[in-house]
């Protein structure tokens, strides 16, 4: 009996056993299933995630798609669309108005700029001048050639045989063949590439009323002409360059011996006189951000041919620096006449003219400005800034006989400006200074000069 109880107490032990590990085997399959169905899962999850990156992605570019064609078919419909123009690009130096063709999603590109000023003067009469409207055209043929145009509509408009109330002129007209970052060609009827103003003129680039005098007279711009000028990036080094074959200045005018004889020399507008060329170069260096620093020549014969032998040289360095709010301008130019006393006694047109012309020329400016809000506000700007402005554009003068001579003794002045500016956006400025112009040659005629002016500019 008691073997008998012993047999089954030991049947039920391994029956027992035997159940156990038959239930943890089939646990074990249990979970083996679950885990394999767990990945098959998390697999197909991620099959979905990509599916849906890929479905976001397609539905990203049928929406650029969509709207390329929208702007496509409005370009149709229109001939261009109306880019907004970028203030803080520039083409080759040029100003972010005049650039304007080079970023233009459309072929066709309209930009320009305006001004208008008031100024009150001691002892005469206030003033009130739609100073200046200027639209740019541009078209761009490929991704290599670029036609770009600027109109200039000064004092209101065009009032016949009197400049002083109003003219239209093509300020420049130039095919820009785009080459390389190294090598590029403009050619056509082109801005000189000398000092700050020249190739930045727009209004909003410079803050008094009027552009310096030493911009006006010494380097008188706006100054165009008709040639051809390379222009490139040297590697990586942060130099820019110009350098090219222009119309030469005609010095022989109805001025010589004042202080516009510079400015008047101006030939490259409208049909005019092509006998002789000049070469012109610049340099900058852009490396540093903030920091210009350059030099520009011209160097060429003085008339178009006229006058035999005479030669003029004209130089400049300039620099700029930005920081923090603050800015500095400055800028140093003078310039040369060889054998000047022949100009001096040359004819103009075959009429005998005044005989002196001006043999040595030189000046300098200096503006310094600050962004009074610059720290509250990224949207409105407002500088302030003075600005010393010294012109001796009639440093030497000699007549026919070499001998030296004085004629026009209000042409050496300086003028300090003080003024304030306030950009509602970066395309539009308000301005107001007070000029203040000391004229140094004691035997001058003239009194000393103040002028308070307010005035407006845009870009688009």
């Amino acid at each position: 009996m008691k073997k008998t109880l012993i047999s089954l107490a030991v049947a039920s032990a391994l029956s027992t056993s035997l159940f156990a590990d038959a239930e943890t085997d089939v646990l074990k399959q249990q979970l083996k299933a679950l885990m394999e169905r767990l990945d098959k899962l998390e697999a197909q999850d991620k099959v979905y995630e990509e599916k849906a990156a890929v479905m976001q992605q397609q539905n990203n570019e049928i929406a650029e798609k969509t709207d390329s064609l929208l702007e496509e078919t409005a370009n149709l419909q229109t001939g261009f669309n109306f880019n907004v123009v970028n203030p803080d690009f520039s083409h080759n130096g040029m100003g972010a108005a005049a650039s304007k063709v080079y970023t233009s999603k459309s072929p066709l590109s309209i930009g320009g700029y305006g001004e208008m000023y008031y100024a009150s003067k001691e002892d005469a009469d206030n003033i009130g001048d739609i100073y200046r409207f200027v639209p740019y055209i541009g078209y761009r043929f490929n991704e290599n050639i670029v036609l770009n145009v600027e109109l200039e509509f000064e004092h209101g408009g065009a009032k016949p045989d009197d400049e002083e109330y109003g003219y239209a002129v093509i300020e420049f007209m130039y095919l820009d063949f785009m080459l390389s970052d190294a090598f590029n060609v403009q050619v056509g009827n082109l801005l000189v590439p000398m000092g700050l103003i020249n190739l930045r003129h727009e209004p909003t680039l410079f803050n008094t009323v009027q552009r310096p005098n030493v911009e006006k007279y010494l380097i008188p711009s706006t100054w165009n002409s008709n040639g051809a000028i390379a222009y490139g990036s040297i590697g990586e080094s942060g130099f820019t360059y110009n350098a090219g074959i222009i119309q030469a200045l005609d010095l022989n005018n109805i001025d010589r011996g004042r202080k516009e004889q510079i400015r008047s020399g101006r030939s490259g507008t409208g049909k005019s006189t092509f006998n002789n060329a000049a070469f012109v170069g610049r340099l900058d260096y852009i490396g540093m951000p903030g920091l210009m620093l350059g030099a520009s020549t011209y160097y060429g014969t003085a008339t178009q041919g006229s006058v035999s032998g005479a030669t003029a040289l004209m130089y400049d360095v300039h620099g700029t620096y930005e920081n923090s709010g603050f800015k500095l301008k400055a800028l140093y130019t003078a310039t040369k006449i060889d054998d000047a006393d022949k100009i001096a006694g040359a004819t103009i047109d075959g009429i005998p003219g005044p005989d002196r012309s001006t043999e040595n020329a030189n000046g300098y400016y200096v503006n310094l400005e600050y962004d009074a809000i610059h720290l509250i506000s990224a949207d409105y700007k407002l500088p302030i800034f003075v600005q010393y402005d010294y012109i001796n554009p009639t440093d030497s003068v000699v007549d026919s006989n070499g001998i030296s001579t004085v004629v026009d003794t209000g042409a050496e002045s300086a003028t300090t400006t003080f003024g304030v500016n306030f950009f509602p956006t970066e395309q539009v400025v308000l301005k107001m200074d007070y000029a203040m112009t000391d004229y140094k040659d004691s035997a001058t005629t003239k009194d000393d000069q103040n002028i308070f002016s307010i005035g407006l500019g845009f870009i688009f």
